[in-house]
C-alpha cells in the first residue's frame, strides 16, 4: 500500500486517532470490507485534508467522517448496502457555500426518506461563515460540514447529481439523472446578498425532496 502520508510525521496523539478511526471503521463493516480496503480509505481520505487543513488536530477525525461516507458509498456501489434509500449527490466548485446549505436542507427535511451527500471540484479549506449564519437562521447548523471532493465511488453511488456551477470538472456517470442548478456563488457575499441564494436552494430542495421519495404507481 503507497500513500503521501508519513507516519512519522504524526504526532503521537494524530496516529493514535488514526488507530481508534480505523477500529471504528473495522467494526461498522466488519464482514463487509476488509482491513486492507478500510485502511486504504482512511489514509487517501487523511491525504486529502492534509494539503489544505486549516487545523491539523481535526484532521483523523475528518478523514474517519470522510472514509465512512466513501465506503457507504462503495458497498451500495458493489450491491453489499442495498437499502433503496434514494441518495442525492449535491455538488459545486468549493463544498464551501451552496452544496452546503443544499445538503443541509435536504437533510433536516428528508429524515430517513432520502439521503444526501455533497462535495466540490477544487474543496476549500472551510465553510463560508455567512453561508453559516443563512442557514442558522432557518434553524439549521451546518458549522460541523467541512468542504471535501467527490470521489467516484460516491458519484456511481448517487441516484441524482445536482451539479452548481463546477462546469466541465463535474463528474458525469452513465444513469444517473443529472440537474444543473443555476445559482449565484455566495463566495465573498454578505449575509443579505445570501439570503436570496438561501431561499432558492430552500425551494429547490423542497420539490427535488417531494419528488423523488413520491410513492411510485401501485
Amino acid at each position: 500500500m503507497t500513500s503521501t502520508w508519513h507516519r512519522d510525521t504524526l504526532s503521537i496523539d494524530q496516529k493514535l486517532a488514526l488507530k481508534t478511526a480505523a477500529g471504528n471503521l473495522g467494526r461498522e463493516f466488519d464482514g463487509i470490507f476488509g482491513v486492507e480496503t478500510i485502511e486504504r480509505f482512511l489514509h487517501s481520505s487523511y491525504d486529502d485534508f492534509a494539503g489544505r487543513a486549516v487545523i491539523m488536530n481535526y484532521l483523523p477525525l475528518l478523514a474517519e467522517r470522510f472514509a465512512r461516507q466513501r465506503l457507504r458509498a462503495l458497498a451500495k456501489v458493489e450491491g453489499k448496502a442495498l437499502t433503496g434509500t434514494p441518495v442525492v449527490l449535491f455538488l459545486c466548485t468549493h463544498n464551501a457555500g451552496r452544496s452546503q446549505m443544499a445538503l443541509g436542507f435536504f437533510t433536516h427535511l428528508a429524515g430517513d426518506r432520502a439521503l444526501a451527500w455533497s462535495g466540490g471540484s477544487e474543496p476549500a479549506g472551510t465553510i463560508n461563515p455567512a453561508a453559516i449564519e443563512a442557514m442558522a437562521e432557518r434553524g439549521i447548523d451546518i458549522s460541523g460540514e467541512y468542504p471535501k471532493p467527490w470521489t467516484d465511488e460516491i458519484v456511481r453511488a448517487a441516484d441524482v447529481v445536482i451539479t452548481m456551477g463546477c462546469g466541465d470538472a463535474c463528474p458525469v456517470f452513465p444513469g444517473r439523472r443529472y440537474e444543473e442548478w443555476v445559482l449565484d456563488d455566495p463566495a465573498g457575499k454578505t449575509i443579505d446578498e445570501i439570503r436570496p441564494v438561501r431561499d432558492q436552494i430552500e425551494h429547490r430542495v423542497r420539490n427535488l425532496l417531494t419528488e423523488i421519495t413520491a410513492p411510485g404507481p401501485v
